[in-house]
């Protein structure tokens, strides 16, 4: 797929030391992004992926197709909950697919309700949703291993620029707070294509930090709210 050009607007956070993956601990937990020393409010926004759903237990690609969560992907956003009540999450949005907003409910801190926001909602796969890999490589052959996408597949340049004025939008109603934003796998790994950073396997309720200054959208750390070695990772990467 080819990568889209950064835009004015956007840019990496420079940070000393490169970002990783981390597992939930107590004290990584609490460390949300340091507040920027820009004069004005700066919007905190953790963009993390929903629990599995059923199609992710059978390995199909989902996109705008709306199937609920998994009895593990239930599972996922309870634990996922004891992190977030850690965090300093003052407002919670999500996706208007059913797999994000059963993960926004539970995932919502006490008194904390999720607004739906339909703009941050994944891509549409056109013709490949509901297949699993095995069936898109019988039916197109070698498509998956080359930027060419079937018809009606949502390109990062078309996703991006439907949820980058969603999330500024967002930021300034949160102002100068954290928001926890529930959404998809597409969509986060689109965001870190755009600032030049190779997408790591995103499991379910692994997500990424992103600063909001103004219009300026800048790359935070990536977040995991569950531990991946307690509960299993799905694939397939776009769904």
């Amino acid at each position: 797929m080819t990568r889209p050009p950064c835009t004015r607007g956007c840019r990496r956070r420079t940070t000393s030391a490169p970002p990783r993956t981390r597992c939930p601990s107590r004290r990584s937990l609490r460390s949300a992004p340091r507040r920027h020393r820009s004069v004005g409010a700066v919007a905190r926004l953790l963009l993390v992926r929903h629990g599995q759903s059923t199609w992710n237990a059978e390995h199909r690609w989902q996109g705008h197709s709306d199937p609920p969560l998994s009895d593990l992907g239930e599972r996922q956003a309870r634990l996922g909950a004891e992190a977030v009540a850690l965090l300093d999450i003052a407002v919670l949005f999500s996706s208007d697919l059913q797999r994000a907003r059963q993960t926004a409910a539970l995932l919502a801190p006490p008194g904390v309700d999720a607004e739906v926001v339909p703009a941050v909602k994944e891509r549409t796969v056109g013709e490949w949703e509901g297949l699993t890999r095995t069936e898109i490589e019988e039916q197109y052959p070698g498509m998956l291993r080359s930027p060419v996408r079937p018809p009606g597949f949502e390109s990062d340049e078309a996703l991006i620029t439907r949820v980058r004025p969603a999330l500024v939008s967002l930021a300034e109603r949160v102002g100068d707070r954290a928001a926890l934003v529930v959404t998809h796998g597409g969509v986060i790994r689109s965001l870190e294509r755009l600032f030049e950073s190779t997408p790591d396997v995103l499991p379910n309720l692994g997500g990424r930090w992103f600063v909001v200054i103004g219009d300026t959208l800048e790359l935070g750390e990536p977040e995991i709210l569950i531990d991946p070695h307690d509960v299993a990772l799905t694939a397939p990467r776009e769904e």
